[in-house]
């Protein structure tokens, strides 16, 4: 069944009606049509069986056949990236929402390629890579993609997660299996990931000086969207068995 996002905002009366992107995607791409059964969801857990009663060019009226409520994550998840090169940050954003991410905090670190003054245009456009991989994958609680920040500043603002891993070369780092068997996952979860270059001496010291515990993925040194998505796997791995 084709998904379409409508805010929380504009549910307060029937029919719900898609404008807009959304509109366009229906009646252009999908070729919508008046009796369509299609899925709306608000970003928030609330999605709707619907069926398309009226289509303009510009606007989609859709009838409301029920209404449910996804429940919050009990555990969420801040997917704390290092910036990579390239558009390895677009895949990490859609590998991330499917892996159930709550938000994602781009990061600047000292060894971080990407420009700031590139940054706006970049943060739209994977949030919007987010909202597709909400559409594709079924999730219906939109993740926000935050303002990319400088590290430092960044920790010194943090209110700390009840769990705060970072992925470390440290050779004091646990490995993440054995890690949770000792600590169980409780509460908020930070997963902290570097850049291509990996952190610096001083960005690590930080780190750990606030709360973030040092993991290890293992012998073998991943690329960067390995890690998250190894990481992410793994904590959505235990987050639902608890």
């Amino acid at each position: 069944m084709d998904r379409y996002y409508l805010p929380s905002a504009q549910w307060h009366q029937e029919p719900l009606t898609l404008t807009g992107e959304e509109a366009h995607h229906a009646t252009r791409v999908m070729r919508a049509k008046a009796g369509d059964e299609i899925e709306i969801f608000d970003g928030h857990g609330k999605h709707a069986v619907c069926t398309i009663s009226h289509v303009e060019r510009s606007a989609v009226s859709c009838e409301i056949k029920h209404v449910q409520h996804d429940p919050a994550p009990r555990f969420p998840i801040t997917l704390c990236q290092s910036i990579p090169k390239g558009g390895n940050m677009e895949f990490i954003v859609q590998k991330a929402v499917e892996l159930g991410v709550t938000t994602i905090q781009p990061l600047i670190t000292q060894r971080t390629v990407a420009r700031p003054d590139s940054l706006t245009k970049k943060q739209e456009k994977w949030q919007r890579i987010a909202l597709e991989a909400c559409k594709q994958c079924g999730q219906n609680y939109l993740p926000e993609i935050a303002t990319p920040l400088h590290f430092a500043p960044w920790l010194k603002e943090l209110s700390l997660y009840d769990t705060a891993l970072i992925a470390s070369l440290d050779e004091k780092s646990i490995h993440l299996k054995r890690y949770l068997e000792n600590s169980p996952l409780a509460g908020s979860i930070g997963l902290l990931i570097g850049p291509e270059g990996d952190f610096s001496p001083e960005e690590y010291t930080q780190a750990y000086d606030h709360g973030f515990h040092p993991i290890s993925f293992g012998e073998i040194v991943m690329r960067v969207e390995t890690a998250s998505i190894y990481g992410l796997s793994v904590i959505q791995h235990e987050r639902s068995s608890l």
